[in-house]
């Protein structure tokens, strides 16, 4: 039924184009599910890169060229006030709270309150957290709670990019924090669930046309599918929210 419905959100476009995404790893699951139907939908071919939002950012400001990118909000605008993206263009796709985890098989460490996610944190003998969004707030949130100084030699940073339940499940770390996107459905970790609400942070994933797209009608035609209502449910099936 979804599907179905998706079918007719987006009307088949002449002539079929290749449309090159370049997207933050924490809405993977979502985009490429959603992918496939667009494809059928339009008759589209989308050609889809996975990285960190900060590497993306990073990217695009140096020169790369694509037809969508899909980051954080924040970076979005900041690649709009550098001409690289088409101003007015940000569409919101996806909003992801902050999730937690540990190795399988390992015990759960109560995260019920910030107070005993502090606890916890202080206990671990190693900890991760992203150098995207989500780890620029838990190195805040530490530094706010009075443990950064005392945790500073067993907090690992992973690139950007590279997923932080990755390195939890090779046992390279306790405790690990990263979008719940990114952990929900990640083998060799057992995922505890967000940070409780006291302490939670959201971030808005949302969407930009490049300034020299190649198939800027078709990059328009994808955003509007992936912000149509009909997504919903796929986006709430990744952990996420419609942005």
């Amino acid at each position: 039924m979804l599907v179905a419905a998706m079918l007719v959100t987006v009307p088949s476009l002449a002539p079929a184009a290749e449309v090159k995404l370049v997207a933050s790893a924490a809405v993977r699951e979502a985009v490429a599910d959603l992918v496939p139907v667009f494809e059928k939908s339009t008759g589209h071919k989308v050609t889809a890169i996975w990285a960190g939002t900060e590497a993306i950012t990073k990217r695009i400001s140096g020169g790369e060229v694509v037809d969508v990118v899909i980051v954080a909000a924040p970076n979005i605008e900041r690649l709009i006030a550098e001409g690289k993206l088409v101003a007015g263009s940000r569409a919101d796709v996806a909003k992801s709270g902050i999730g937690v985890a540990v190795r399988a098989g390992q015990p759960a460490p109560d995260i019920s309150s910030g107070e005993a996610v502090k606890n916890a944190v202080l206990a671990a003998k190693s900890v991760a957290y992203s150098s995207g969004p989500s780890g620029f707030y838990l190195a805040e949130l530490f530094r706010k709670m009075g443990i950064a100084e005392q945790i500073r030699n067993k907090v690992k940073q992973t690139p950007s990019g590279v997923q932080v339940g990755e390195v939890v499940a090779r046992g390279e770390a306790d405790l690990g924090f990263q979008q719940v996107s990114e952990l929900l459905h990640l083998k060799g970790i057992h995922y505890l669930g967000p940070l409780p609400a006291d302490i939670q942070h959201i971030t808005v994933f949302s969407a930009g046309l490049h300034s020299a797209a190649p198939e800027a009608e078709a990059a328009k035609a994808m955003v509007r599918f992936l912000t149509a209502p009909e997504a919903g449910p796929v986006i709430r099936k990744t952990g996420m929210e419609p942005g």
